[in-house]
């Protein structure tokens, strides 16, 4: 949270209690109320039935609608409880035109497993901020400093609730401090069969043509946790598929696309209700 939100969302607290109380007592004006006791009670009851409302609607000009929003959600969370078929809120981190996280978004609404709330990209030319808009999803382009220094973005995650990270052709290593926050909840999906072809720039293309120039007769996908380390996290599931003399890379990364739509989000579901403690 930088300094400006900070101050936007103080003064929204300032100018949300006090539109409350003012509300309030015009409001008791009105009923002309003689008794003492009632009218401070009334006024009390007033200011705490008024304040969210109105911290809501002036956040809405000051830009920090989406905050309090989140905010006042998570008291009522505190006071009434979480219901427990409410489905887990994750982030996307893409970087390309967003085929994987179109499939994703795709399936998440006709399943109640979990929503997208935000889309991380590290590209501010990539085609899936358009998948983004298209879907009215939250999204929020960072740099490469970013990574390295992840607070804000931190803040970011959490200002949206965010349970849970599924990386979706994410070209960059996430940070150690991203992997603490949300230990064994950070899923990825690698375009071969780990733990070969794997590692530090071993992505797209690069991956099938390496697993032409092997000789191998299969390759596929595999889903993992994300740890500290390029492509080594825990296992989820693999698929395979066949790889023959005539493929191109082309080609192999057309049959592998098909393995990643038809399971991954699949799998991303399967995780989340499996492991999501209620």
């Amino acid at each position: 949270m930088n300094t400006l939100n900070l101050v936007l969302i103080l003064l929204t607290f300032a100018l949300g209690g006090s539109t409350c109380a003012r509300l309030a007592k015009w409001l008791l004006e009105q009923i002309q109320l003689e008794n003492k006791l009632i009218y401070w009670t009334l006024y009390v009851i007033g200011v705490t039935v008024l304040w969210p409302i109105c911290v809501v609607l002036i956040s809405i000009p000051t830009g920090q609608f989406r905050f309090f929003s989140n905010y006042i959600k998570r008291i009522g969370e505190k006071l009434f409880g979480r219901k427990k078929n409410k489905p887990s809120r994750i982030a996307i981190f893409a970087s390309g035109n967003g085929s994987n996280a179109k499939n994703i978004i795709d399936y998440s609404k006709i399943n109640s497993g979990f929503e997208v709330a935000l889309l991380v990209c590290n590209n501010p030319e990539a085609k899936v901020l358009d998948v983004a808009k298209e879907f009215d999803i939250q999204s929020v382009v960072i740099s490469n400093d970013d990574l390295k220094h992840p607070e804000e973005l931190l803040e970011k995650l959490k200002e949206s609730d965010v349970e849970w990270i599924v990386l979706a052709g994410f070209l960059r290593k996430i940070p150690l401090e991203i992997i603490q926050v949300f230990p064994g909840k950070i899923i990825n999906i690698h375009p071969a069969l780990l733990p070969e072809f794997g590692g530090k720039g071993m992505y797209g293309s690069k991956v099938h043509l390496a697993v032409i120039e092997s000789g191998k007769k299969e390759t596929g996908i595999t889903i993992h946790y994300v740890d500290e380390h390029y492509d080594n996290g825990d296992i989820i599931f693999s698929a395979k598929c066949e790889v023959t003399k005539e493929d191109t890379p082309e080609t192999v990364q057309s049959k592998v696309h098909q393995l990643e739509f038809e399971h991954y989000p699949r799998i991303i579901n399967h995780c989340l209700q499996k492991q999501t403690v209620r």
